[in-house]
């Protein structure tokens, strides 16, 4: 037992001794651009659950109510935008679906925000919360706002 436990102790400290490996970093004189709008459709990314998709024209469209809605800029490079919405959709078998549409030549990235149901479905009639992370990606330098169904939320500079 005496033997299992300086064998244990030994190799903890080779690995917490051992030296940490270096963070890769650019030159000093290497140039430094924004990389375009990441688009997940042109890259091949999965969709989101909540990205509008083509089985959604047999279903009816609806409201969502959103009580609250901001920007996450993370600081990281490039800087990566995110929309956190929270609020309620009209019953249970509504989905939330989100279309994000790319910025226009204002530098305005419009949101929009609904759901989908199916009416031939009985559903009990209560609110139902929701809280959603929206990956907005990264986008070239510049100043942005960012606006969901057509009420302006925040603005961010890239």
């Amino acid at each position: 037992m005496k033997n299992i436990l300086v064998f244990l102790v030994i190799g903890l400290l080779t690995v917490t001794c051992a030296p940490a490996a270096e963070p890769a970093t650019l030159p000093p004189d290497a140039p430094v651009t924004s990389p375009s709008i990441t688009d997940p459709i042109a890259t091949g990314s999965p969709t989101l659950p909540i990205s509008p998709n083509p089985s959604d024209v047999k279903l009816e469209r609806g409201n969502v109510f959103i009580s609250e809605s901001s920007l996450l800029i993370r600081e990281s490079y490039p800087v990566q935008i995110a929309l956190v919405l929270s609020g309620e959709l009209p019953t249970p078998c509504h989905q939330l679906r989100v279309n994000i549409i790319p910025p226009d030549s204002e530098n305005k990235i419009q949101v929009e925000a609904y759901t989908i149901f199916n009416p031939a479905m009985n559903c009990i009639q209560v609110l139902k919360p929701f809280e959603e992370n929206v990956e907005l990606g990264t986008f070239p330098s510049g100043h942005y706002t960012v606006w969901v169904n057509e009420y302006q939320i925040g603005e961010f500079d890239s």
